[in-house]
């Protein structure tokens, strides 16, 4: 045991060697799979300029997981990360756009007109390397609300379509208007690419939009997604929203047994929430817990569908990485008190889904305790408002800070204040 070198050594040295990595010089000098490490250590504007500076920027790029280079570039805003949205592979570009153009299971046709101009603006070579990634009716969806389509193969106008003031012809076939004269200029640059590179997509896309109905495109390409992102670990929305079944706490049995399989591409959360010193973040820095911090992502994923919104708003994204987290925490201590090594087996044997419906039933058993309660008093009321959101939020003035604000709950010392609270009231 003499010859071992001390603890503060290690970390001395650990900490020097991160240092060297997190420079350009050290970073570049790195292999492939230990640059990803160094990365999702780093805050995200330091790992966009690293990927950015390195000279193999594409081939790190595309490296990353779909998931963790769609967070970096929400994490940093679409435009200031478009350099990065330019590296990306037609599969992480896709992945992106399945996360933005839905809300829940409606398309949403004011974001794909901005996703359309962010397709435009990598450029010419990379849009052609999108192209037979995008599913037909998805592009028809991008394109049915912003023009009319009339003419086409081997077809007489009929009178009120050849006296009709089209607004452009690519072939003196097809004859298009445009819906929204803002949109005019980058719709129409988007078809003119495909028209000059995939003449048998361009017609696709003519004759769709003549005849398709949009109902039956929009049913036909969420199934398209959703086929693509169950591949990516996000369940079906049915599913996620059975995250938020509810129990008595007092219930609960630990059933145990679970079984763990690692993903073929492990995909890690941007930044672990909660505070560092939490009982949750204290188990998942031991070693061997990456089949756990792969369960961990399938549950953000769950809580993410089921929210809809947070998929694609920053905000909203990281209030769910803050709730599981919070809930996580507070079913893990609910269990057993601040005991790290109980907890540490409960969290290797029972799935995480349940264990986040114990801490989400445990907070909604503080909704029903505030059943009924009211008040004048401007504190008194926001802590009471906070409870009935939806899920219910933690008034932040409970902090040592004091401040008027609200939050997700972190852990049982935030339900406990709240308890105490309630029973004031």
């Amino acid at each position: 045991m003499g010859n071992e070198p001390e603890r503060s050594t290690v970390v001395s040295l650990d900490s020097e060697r991160r240092k060297r990595a997190a420079t350009a010089e050290g970073f570049a000098s790195l292999p492939l799979a230990a640059k990803i490490t160094t990365l999702r250590e780093l805050p995200a504007k330091q790992r966009m300029d690293l990927i950015l500076n390195d000279p193999a920027a594409k081939e790190l790029a595309r490296a990353l997981p779909e998931q963790e280079l769609y967070w970096l570039i929400k994490e940093i805003g679409e435009t200031d990360a478009l350099e990065l949205w330019e590296l990306a592979s037609p599969e992480q570009r896709t992945f992106m756009l399945d996360m933005e153009l839905w809300d829940k299971w409606n398309f949403t046709a004011e974001k794909s007109y901005e996703w359309l101009g962010h397709l435009l603006e990598a450029g010419e070579t990379a849009l052609v390397e999108q192209l037979p990634h995008l599913d037909l009716e998805l592009l028809l969806l991008m394109l049915e609300k912003e023009i009319s389509v009339g003419g086409g193969i081997g077809e007489l106008l009929p009178d009120e379509e050849r006296v009709a003031d089209w607004d452009h012809s690519f072939d003196n076939l097809y004859f298009i208007t445009f819906k929204n004269n803002k949109h005019a200029r980058t719709v129409g640059s988007f078809i003119d690419i495909i028209f000059r590179n995939d003449r048998r997509l361009y017609m696709g896309l003519m004759e769709g939009i003549k005849g398709e109905l949009e109902d039956e495109l929009e049913d036909l390409a969420f199934r398209f997604r959703s086929g693509r992102l169950a591949d990516l670990g996000f369940p079906e929305l049915e599913e996620a929203q059975s995250l938020y079944a509810r129990f008595d706490p007092a219930s609960f049995a630990l059933e145990g047994g679970k079984k763990l399989f690692a993903a073929a591409t492990p995909r890690h959360l941007p930044a672990r929430a909660g505070a560092a010193d939490s009982l949750l973040n204290r188990l998942l820095s031991r070693p061997d817990t990456e089949e756990i911090n792969q369960e961990l992502t399938y549950l953000v994923n769950s809580a993410l569908v089921a929210d809809g919104a947070a998929l694609h708003d920053q905000e909203a994204m990281q209030r769910i990485f803050e709730r599981v987290h919070g809930y996580l925490t507070i079913a893990l201590e609910f269990l057993t008190g601040d005991d790290e090594e109980k907890a540490a087996a409960i969290l290797a044997s029972e799935r995480l889904k349940r264990l986040f419906q114990l801490g989400f039933s445990i907070v909604m058993g503080l909704v029903k305790q505030a059943q009924g309660l009211t008040s004048d008093d401007y504190a008194t009321g926001k802590a009471l408002r906070a409870l009935h959101t939806t899920p219910p939020r933690y008034y932040r003035a409970f902090d040592p800070d004091g401040v008027d604000g609200f939050r997700e709950f972190h852990d049982m010392a935030d339900v406990e204040r709240v308890r105490e609270f309630l029973a004031r009231v």
